[in-house]
């Protein structure tokens, strides 16, 4: 893009006030602003995608407990997003033309510092999707949370969610015997099985998951990649072999609420004698991890042998809509907006 075809407005997506309970459109509102100026040492960038998960709902209460301030009422929402530069400073990079990522969706246009943005290299991820889905903190769940090995049967929570659909193949990748998924629906239980080539798949709401899991895992489970809580962590537990791994990834069962607390009643003395590790992972403290996380993934998505399973709207006034339907439960892998 020309910067002689900047418009001068765009729109961005505002929280209009703090949630309790269910998110609801009343709780968004879409502006028509200006067009931000960058000053010194900043890009302007055209965001062409921007990527929800279920933790931009936490970032909407007053107190997230996240390593990231709360949005502010009346303020635009933040979200992962890919775009193009339309200006930057002389004598650096990125160069206009360039595509980046950064933290600035939710609006059409974004001031972001240069040295905030990261190159969006499609030599190295071929999707350009791949960069807004949540890849990094499955690798990490699966490689140093769950700690995946061969032959191991493994259990992913929240499936068919973003972060759930990748960590189920690159446990399978990573040479998993046994992938077992949970969900929420039947449609998705066939899609993980039939399309991603999980082996089982455990139904929230209907028997009791730990009734399915012993169905799904007679012989226990090795490894799990937990991105739920409650429930579905505390079968698992009941059903790990000794030794077994649990990487604590995300905690669904709280964040679609909009809570930014999750007890789960666990028997500390079975975990212990079953030599049993849970770890708590962030991505802040693995960023070594990343490095091989985009090799490893790159070759796999230009190989075929993993795909980005991910659901598209259209234009920046569906964002809210897309937002609402994930933490509701109905799409299938990383939503995207197309702005």
């Amino acid at each position: 893009m020309s910067p002689s075809n900047i418009p001068a407005t765009h729109r961005e997506v505002r929280l209009a006030s703090r949630p309790q309970g269910a998110l609801e459109s009343r709780h968004f509102t879409v502006a028509e602003v200006p067009v931000p100026e960058p000053g010194p040492g900043q890009l302007l960038v055209r965001n062409r995608l921007m990527g929800v998960a279920a933790s931009l709902r936490t970032l909407m209460g007053e107190q997230a407990g996240l390593p990231l301030p709360s949005f502010e009422v009346g303020g635009p929402l933040s979200a992962p997003a890919v775009g193009e530069v339309v200006t930057a400073p002389e004598g650096g990079t990125p160069h206009p033309g360039d595509l980046v990522s950064h933290w600035a969706g939710f609006r059409e246009y974004a001031v972001v510092e240069a040295d905030a943005v990261q190159p969006v290299d499609l030599t190295v991820l071929p999707d350009p999707v791949a960069y807004l889905s949540q890849g990094p903190a499955a690798w990490i769940g699966v490689v140093r949370g769950a700690e995946v090995r061969d032959g191991d049967t493994v259990f992913v929570s929240g499936a068919a969610g973003g972060l759930g659909t990748l960590a189920g193949q690159f446990a399978r990748m990573r040479g998993a015997g046994r992938v077992i998924g949970s969900t929420s629906s039947q449609r998705k239980a066939d899609y993980l099985v039939e399309t991603l080539g999980f082996d089982a798949v455990v139904l929230r709401g209907a028997e009791p998951i730990e009734e399915q899991l012993r169905k799904a895992a007679p012989d226990g489970i090795d490894a799990v990649v937990d991105n739920v809580g409650g429930e579905q962590l505390r079968a698992a537990l009941v059903l790990a072999r000794p030794g077994a791994r649990v990487g604590l990834i995300g905690a669904l069962s709280a964040q679609v609420p909009g809570e930014n607390s999750a007890p789960v009643e666990i028997d500390t003395y079975s975990l212990i004698v079953r030599g049993i590790q849970l770890r708590g992972i962030s991505g802040a403290r693995h960023r070594d991890a990343l490095t091989e996380y985009e090799e490893t993934f790159g070759r796999w998505l230009r190989e075929g042998s993993v795909t980005v399973p991910h659901t598209r709207l259209s234009g920046i006034d569906q964002a809210p809509r897309a937002l609402m339907e994930l933490l509701e439960g109905h799409h299938i892998g990383t939503v995207v907006v197309e702005l």
